[in-house]
């Protein structure tokens, strides 16, 4: 799949695609009373069960920063993840009733859903702001490098969410799996606890997690007010592109496929 052949795929079903966007948020928050609210709520409210399960139960804290701002950086990260590859994951399989009529690119599919849960995404920073600014945490210039992350944590998740609605199209069973996966994957990404707690040896094996590069990335700004180093910027840079060209190639080898599997 060629990127001039995306590009232009994507010009011309952009409606299309802006349609599915619009299509998902009428439905997430049909019925309900804040709607929208819902989104800068839900990460403020899981920070703070989280902050006092963990800093009075487990007594978790971070030497020289605010527990808060670490704990929602990394919440906020990877909840996007977590949200648009699931509703990715589904996404083929769930709208198998308009492939079947009309010829759309499939991978509007997935697509369409990261953007919309991206949507939220950047709703979700307005909290994480407040909270920055209200413990002190303070702002710096380096803060203007962090579209930088979160459009590799986006290339990256569309990745993901494009090998997922793969599978799940010939593994049903995929659903469940990786509910599994992400329950460990939420574990061996250091959202409310220090790196550095872990055995030195197996902190190697921690840092080959991709979520971890780009978390650590945004910690890196908001908490220390540093600049990212080259490697940093490489980690992330490597994750979001190789993951999404290893996506993009496994959904076009496949898609011709689906068709067969409904």
């Amino acid at each position: 799949m060629a990127i001039k052949n995306i590009w232009a795929n994507f010009k011309k079903y952009q409606f299309l695609l802006k349609q599915l966007v619009s299509r998902d948020f009428k439905v997430k928050y049909k019925r309900s009373v804040l709607g929208v609210l819902w989104s800068l709520l839900n990460p403020v409210l899981q920070m703070v069960v989280m902050a006092i399960v963990f800093s009075n139960v487990f007594r978790f804290s971070m030497e020289g920063v605010n527990y808060l701002v670490y704990l929602l950086t990394g919440l906020v990260m990877f909840n996007y993840f977590s949200e648009a590859s699931n509703l990715g994951m589904s996404s083929v399989v769930g709208n198998f009733s308009l492939i079947n009529k009309v010829y759309i690119p499939k991978y509007i599919f997935p697509l369409s859903k990261c953007l919309f849960v991206g949507i939220n995404f950047l709703l979700t920073l307005i909290p994480l702001y407040v909270v920055i600014i209200a413990t002190g945490t303070g702002l710096c210039w380096q803060h203007l490098l962090l579209p930088f992350v979160f459009l590799c944590l986006f290339l990256f998740t569309v990745g993901m969410a494009l090998i997922l609605s793969t599978i799940s199209v010939f593994l049903r069973d995929m659903f469940y799996i990786y509910g599994i996966i992400i329950m460990i994957w939420t574990y061996l990404t250091p959202i409310m606890y220090d790196i550095n707690m872990i055995t030195s040896w197996f902190i190697k094996i921690f840092k080959l997690n991709p979520l971890y590069q780009f978390i650590n990335f945004a910690r890196t700004i908001i908490l220390y007010h540093h600049t990212p180093t080259l490697f940093q910027f490489g980690a992330c840079a490597f994750w979001a592109i190789v993951v999404f060209i290893i996506g993009l190639v496994v959904f076009k080898k496949n898609q011709d496929k689906f068709i067969y599997y409904v």
